[in-house]
């Protein structure tokens, strides 16, 4: 199907786009002619399963697109010593132990980049050619009222963004209430399972599954294989220690949650 003017959610799966979602099924913001999904593929178990709920509940279709699989990339670009969009790991120089971080370029190829050819796609547009004059995109996200720092301009002529929680005045905490009173289970949040912005409390949320748990210890422990023109060694936790040897409950370690509260389609940005 082939639209000239259309309205399109980003869907991050998590409290905020879901409660969009949702709303926009009942009326209660205007109708958009689909979802997209852009998935990195390391999403906690939750939120997929939540995400099959979720499209059960609205009568337009969520498209779900991807690059590929962001961990298995970053690994794969570990072992070859190739080129992968890094993840913002944090770095302890192995010389001098000086803390930092690295540059994320993750959320543009792995999020904002699969989203954008989605678009075209259902515009009719080749990803190399131009978009007609006449042709428009409003584009939803879930970003809340506590959470508009995280709020950009679109960059395409073609693309207006907006942001219907802000409007409406609705924090995270008013969009658990929706949900609550209009008897919809809890989200889950959502974000990678490795990712490096983490807070303490998500460390812990991420930890309850045994299996994932294992998952990223396992792959916290490869990106300190490094790439060899690296000159630090990397790590997902703030304080540059192994992720298993962390103690979430100790506050002076505590990460800020950098894109704050959840990816929502696009990481924050």
């Amino acid at each position: 199907m082939k639209w000239n003017k259309m309205r399109i959610l980003a869907l991050g799966a998590g409290v905020q786009s879901t409660t969009l979602a949702l709303m926009i099924e009942k009326g209660e913001v205007p109708m958009v002619q689909g979802a997209i999904f852009s998935d990195t593929m390391g999403e906690p178990r939750r939120v997929y399963s939540h995400l099959n709920w979720l499209e059960k509940q609205l009568s337009y279709p969520i498209y779900r697109v991807s690059k590929g699989d962001l961990k298995q990339d970053t690994i794969d670009a570990i072992n070859n010593n190739t080129r992968v969009a890094m993840s913002p790991f944090f770095t302890r120089n192995r010389d001098t132990g000086k803390k930092g971080m690295m540059m994320r370029q993750c959320t543009f190829d792995y999020k904002i980049a699969p989203l954008i050819k989605e678009i075209r796609r259902l515009l009719g547009v080749g990803y190399r050619k131009r978009v007609p004059k006449d042709a428009h995109v409003t584009q939803l996200f879930g970003i809340s009222s506590d959470e508009v720092s995280r709020m950009r301009t679109a960059p395409k002529k073609y693309l207006t963004y907006t942001y219907p929680l802000v409007d409406l005045k609705m924090s995270r905490q008013d969009c658990l209430n929706w949900m609550e009173k209009n008897n919809y289970p809890k989200p889950p949040r959502s974000a990678c399972t490795f990712c490096p912005f983490h807070s303490n409390k998500e460390w812990k949320y991420i930890k309850e599954d045994k299996q994932e748990w294992e998952e990223v210890i396992a792959f916290d422990k490869k990106i300190r294989e490094g790439w060899g023109k690296v000159d630090a060694r990397l790590y997902l936790h703030k304080s540059g220690k192994p992720i298993d040897e962390v103690d979430f409950d100790e506050k002076k370690d505590d990460q800020l949650n950098l894109f704050e509260n959840e990816c929502e389609g696009q990481c924050g940005v």
